[in-house]
């Protein structure tokens, strides 16, 4: 079975400014991966390239072994941005409408949904734990709760792959906890292939498969030990000096 996704020599650039160049990529059928990076790294970017949102400089792209330019199958791929949790807040909908409203390609242009709409709806909503807020307004959720009823409206349409875009910002810790638990169970009990943008490195090593790190225009595929190391020296400082003073050299990184 070919990769989901894979990448080779891949190189793009905004006008005159390199984002990244030469990036080999592949993602297995199964993994759960995380694609970690310090901001303007082109995490984001990397994600639209996949979507074909963008073309890259040079490079192919292959999803599920069809080049790119020819790929057809955009039902297979589910996509939350990291606009997701804030767009549509106040849009005068109910949660199981915002789920059904994916279905509109099977519902047929100025059609009123079925009941076996209305069921798949349901169900999706079920599976992110969302089923008792079918009918509650979406600006009336939480922030976790509108990220996991935006989570049902892509798993509705039943994808194979899901490319997210840092989908634990703006929600508290334990609801990030939360997030990350239910994904791993989507990938373990579906089998979904998810691709996801994250900051959080203490999550990547206890729930991901693989992780991969965009740095200075290259990507390299780390190993949870190495992540460990990371976190060991992540903003790690000697005792001051003196009052309000830092020792030269501390380290006081921790973009990831």
């Amino acid at each position: 079975m070919p990769d989901a996704i894979r990448a080779d020599n891949l190189c793009f650039q905004y006008g005159d400014e390199p984002i990244f160049s030469q990036i080999g990529f592949s993602l297995c059928n199964g993994d759960f991966a995380g694609i970690i990076g310090a901001n303007g790294a082109g995490k984001s970017t990397l994600l639209r390239l996949f979507l074909g949102e963008l073309t890259p400089t040079e490079g192919d792209i292959r999803l599920f072994g069809r080049e790119i330019r020819r790929f057809d199958a955009w039902p297979k791929i589910g996509y939350l941005s990291q606009h997701g949790l804030s767009s549509g807040v106040n849009f005068p909908a109910t949660a199981e409408e915002i789920v059904t409203a994916n279905l509109f390609s099977r519902i047929g242009f100025l059609r009123f949904p079925r009941k076996t709409h209305r069921e798949k709806a349901r169900a999706a909503l079920a599976c992110v734990g969302m089923e008792a807020y079918a009918g509650r307004m979406l600006a009336s959720l939480s922030g976790g709760q509108r990220q996991r009823v935006l989570l049902a409206r892509i798993l509705v349409s039943e994808p194979e792959l899901l490319l997210l875009d840092e989908p634990t910002n703006g929600v508290d810790a334990e609801t990030v906890a939360s997030l990350f638990r239910l994904l791993a169970r989507l990938n373990r009990e579906k089998g979904l292939t998810i691709a996801m943008v994250t900051h959080d490195i203490a999550r990547a090593t206890e729930y991901l498969s693989r992780i991969f790190c965009l740095e200075d225009g290259s990507m390299v595929e780390l190993d949870k030990a190495q992540l460990l190391e990371e976190l060991s020296h992540k903003h790690k400082h000697p005792a001051p000096v003196g009052k309000g003073d830092l020792r030269k050299g501390a380290r006081h990184d921790g973009n990831f």
